[in-house]
């Protein structure tokens, strides 16, 4: 299974990443979404489970849930924003994936059988931070990720 894990849109859906999430079968947005029309477009390309973010707390994406668990390709997947407002120890809840955003800083750790992603930023360039996405690879239940430059 391919998913598409994207994260701080903040209102911008760059059109470059409609080709490079072509062939995924799920996206997962891990919050500052900043416009909900974003999540209508992604759905063209995939079904798409969504968190809200610090800059969702108001406004048309309030609604979004603070958090989220699904279950993709027989491995579970948690998701929170910031990495640092996990609030449950995920090896102990049998997750495979803690998904998080915020820090604009991609990054893939594997620690004690859990894999951490955090794909970056695909909205607005933060400082010098990287334009990124991440594929998150499933097979058979076990957790691969690939950071992924929209930036030529």
């Amino acid at each position: 299974m391919l998913i598409g894990v994207i994260s701080d849109t903040h209102g911008l859906l760059r059109p470059e990443l409609f080709p490079a999430l072509a062939g995924v079968t799920h996206i997962l947005h891990a919050g500052d979404v900043g416009d909900p029309s974003i999540l209508i477009e992604l759905r063209r390309i995939a079904p798409v489970t969504a968190i809200r973010g610090n800059i969702d707390r108001t406004g048309p994406c309030a609604a979004l849930p603070a958090t989220e668990a699904i279950e993709l390709g027989g491995c579970l997947i948690y998701m929170v924003h910031a990495r640092e407002d996990l609030d449950l120890h995920p090896q102990a809840a049998g997750i495979g994936v803690v998904l998080c955003g915020h820090s604009h800083q991609p990054s893939i750790e594997q620690r004690d059988g859990v894999l951490y992603l955090n794909p970056g930023s695909v909205g607005p360039r933060r400082f010098n931070l990287p334009i990124t996405f991440a594929l998150l690879h499933i097979d058979n239940g076990q957790p691969s990720a690939q950071i992924v430059s929209l930036e030529p």
